[in-house]
């Protein structure tokens, strides 16, 4: 464990002065039940103190950013960021399903890659950065690790519904969502959903419900759009030879 740990630290340009409370934040509760231990070895206390340092350190940084913006749309931003989908995806781009410790039935129900599993463990961690080097740490990892990418944070969160807006503006045919694959036991189920423009596939995504995995279908689409966009408007401002 101590060099997964260290695997763990060294993505997150981290180091825990407190070891301990490194390996609590990464404790499920699920394993501390299978082992008898006491019930504050597991991450849900650090993850109660997580949500709230996030939710702090979130709220500075959006308010600081987009000064323009008034308090509902600065919520409703703050919602897409702090939510569960939202912060899986964060803890997926650093793996750290692989670094937990669940019991038995956890792991083999699939409990490693649980978006509601995962992203308590990613509050967690928050919470233990902040007990362990104080609110300046924390916050220098929320904003690297989850507010590294507010656009697309905001449009995964929102992906199906700015999708569906975009399909409608553009007159090109409904939006569907068709179920390409459906595979593993009913307590670990995996989903592949392909988004169809006009009865023509746009994009295909994965999940472990059929919702998000259209959500992931949907986000995949929009990047595809926006990168098609942005390459006709560089192609229009580029002088003529």
């Amino acid at each position: 464990m101590n060099r997964k740990l260290q695997e763990l630290e060294e993505k997150i340009g981290y180091q825990f002065r407190n070891r301990q409370l490194f390996k609590q934040a990464l404790t499920h509760s699920s394993y501390a039940n299978e082992h008898r231990l006491d019930h504050n070895s597991c991450n849900e206390r650090l993850e109660f103190l997580g949500d709230a340092v996030l939710e702090l350190s979130s709220s500075e940084f959006l308010y600081k950013k987009y000064q323009n913006l008034p308090e509902g749309d600065l919520t409703k931003t703050r919602a897409s960021i702090v939510c569960e989908p939202t912060l899986a995806l964060c803890a997926g781009e650093l793996s750290l399903g692989e670094y937990l410790l669940l019991g038995k039935g956890e792991e083999a129900s699939g409990g490693r890659n649980r978006n509601s599993v995962v992203s308590d463990a990613m509050e967690a961690l928050i919470g233990a950065i902040y007990l362990d080097g104080g609110f300046a740490s924390a916050k220098e990892f929320v904003e690297r690790f989850i507010l590294n990418d507010v656009e697309h944070k905001k449009l995964f969160y929102d992906s199906k519904t700015i999708l569906q807006e975009m399909v409608q503006s553009r007159d090109e045919g409904n939006l569907t969502y068709e179920l390409l694959k459906e595979e593993g036991p009913d307590h670990n189920k995996s989903f592949e959903v392909c988004a169809k423009i006009g009865g023509v596939e746009a994009g295909r995504g994965t999940g472990r419900t059929k919702k998000a995995a259209e959500q992931m279908a949907a986000y995949h689409v929009l990047l595809k759009l926006k990168k098609d966009e942005n390459e006709s408007a560089e192609k229009e401002g580029e002088p003529c030879i």
